[in-house]
């Protein structure tokens, strides 16, 4: 009878197994089909922004574009000049390149500081929690900010309250990357400079960050990528600029509300003067996004 009943309960047991084992697999295919199909319409959605965007944007691209300043649009009278986006080209580099000279050292130094000095003190933790509240805070109360400390005491625009607000935008990011690579290095590193009679700031400097040049270097990028397309807080710090300018106490133009301005002007010239404007600003975007992977990939 024991006999029997082992045999029962055996057969019974692998057949939960098996029954078990088939549940699994439904689900793993569930899941699987699940992802697949997340992927293929989120892979829809790029490809048709990245199609409409190429198709709108070489319409109107030209070196025109990429040489003159803006121009009234010419629509219903062909003679017109055509007008370009130089200036806000330039006033862009301007203040994305200030923007990020300013940014990247304060971040560079704070997050240093949180992965060499701070530890898991108080202070390091509030250090942490302001800078993930600035990397995930809405550029416009960046914008909004900057235009109160800095637009109106001045009583105008201007391009450097814009470099500041896009350099307030930099230093989190910076700060964040900067705190990850160095933490990456083994502590074993930093222990044998250490007893070679070296002071720590000759170890951070000599040492822990050219281990972490090449992932420091790739925050930077992403970074100035990101400010690139930023529209809000320039709305409000250097506003725009429809003539050629690199004088940074007066309003500045950039790529990004050129795009918006032309955009909502109605015309259709100027419509498609701005979808050149957007795509230049996405294969900027682009272009800096493969120089990080590669040099993150070289790291690798």
């Amino acid at each position: 009878m024991s006999t029997t009943t082992a045999t029962i309960m055996a057969s019974r047991n692998i057949e939960q197994q098996r029954s078990l084992g088939r549940r699994r697999k439904f689900v793993d295919k569930l899941v699987m089909y699940f992802c697949l199909t997340a992927t293929v319409v989120g892979l829809f959605f790029l490809l048709s922004i990245m199609g409409t965007l190429l198709w709108r944007g070489l319409i109107a691209l030209d070196l025109i574009v990429l040489t003159q300043e803006f121009q009234p649009t010419r629509y219903g009278d062909d003679s017109l000049p055509k007008g370009g986006l130089i200036h806000a080209i330039v006033g862009s580099l301007i203040q994305t390149s200030i923007a990020t000279a300013i940014g990247t050292p304060i971040g560079l130094l704070v997050g240093t500081y949180l992965s060499e000095y701070a530890g898991k003190s108080k202070f390091g933790y509030a250090v942490r929690f302001i800078s993930d509240i600035l990397l995930s805070a809405p550029s416009v109360l960046i914008g909004l900010f900057i235009y109160q400390l800095v637009v109106l005491p001045q009583g105008g625009f201007s391009g450097f309250a814009g470099a500041l607000a896009l350099a307030i935008i930099v230093i989190p990011v910076v700060v964040r990357t900067t705190e990850d690579m160095l933490q990456l290095i083994p502590n074993t590193l930093r222990e044998a400079v250490v007893a070679l009679g070296a002071p720590k700031w000759k170890m951070i400097t000599l040492v822990a960050w050219r281990a972490a040049i090449s992932g420091i270097m790739t925050g930077i990028l992403l970074a100035f990528a990101r400010i690139m397309g930023e529209t809000a807080p320039l709305l409000l710090t250097s506003f725009g600029n429809n003539i050629l300018s690199t004088d940074l106490s007066r309003a500045m133009a950039s790529l990004p509300v050129s795009i918006y301005q032309q955009a909502n002007s109605g015309f259709p010239d100027l419509i498609d003067i701005a979808w050149s404007g957007a795509l230049l600003v996405t294969l900027g975007v682009l272009f800096i996004n493969i120089i990080a992977r590669v040099a993150l990939r070289k790291r690798a």
